[in-house]
């Protein structure tokens, strides 16, 4: 087995490194989320407005890391503080109209960078490797403690 896993963190490395070019930024498109951003509307999309503590214990970073995140979103226009629903003390993010614009702009060009990464790829191929990829994350959200919300 180990060469096998040898070789999905050798490809895994790649992933990392590769994952940018499947939406190259152009300047005639805007300005694109940063990767941070992008996640953590993803997040706030999945499961509604989140305090700064709901997302430190969602992506196990610190508070004053996300203070910063969230800072920079707000300066954005892409987030909005609101007072919690449920009446807690702790105020939550939200996605504004404009971050629901730019979230959905960006994944629209990341699917399509991937469309056209798996332009020869049968539709079961896709739907397997979609299977596989859901798994070891599953796996790996299972060992973290932390699951992404998922339909």
């Amino acid at each position: 087995m180990d060469k096998p896993v040898d070789l999905i963190e050798f490809e895994t490395m790649l992933l990392g490194r590769y994952v940018h070019l499947l939406a190259p930024r152009d300047r005639r498109e805007g300005e694109r989320l940063d990767r941070s951003a992008y996640i953590l509307l993803s997040r706030i999309e999945a499961e509604g407005p989140m305090s700064i503590g709901q997302l430190s214990a969602a992506f196990g970073l610190d508070a004053s890391t996300l203070n910063r995140q969230t800072a920079a979103m707000l300066r954005a226009g892409v987030v909005e503080r609101m007072p919690d629903p449920e009446g807690g003390i702790a105020r939550k993010f939200a996605i504004t109209a404009e971050g629901r614009r730019r979230l959905d702009a960006d994944r629209a060009r990341n699917i399509s960078g991937l469309r056209k990464v798996m332009a020869e790829w049968t539709a079961d191929e896709i739907a397997d490797f979609a299977g596989h990829l859901s798994r070891f994350n599953r796996d790996i959200e299972r060992l973290d403690g932390r699951p992404w919300p998922r339909d």
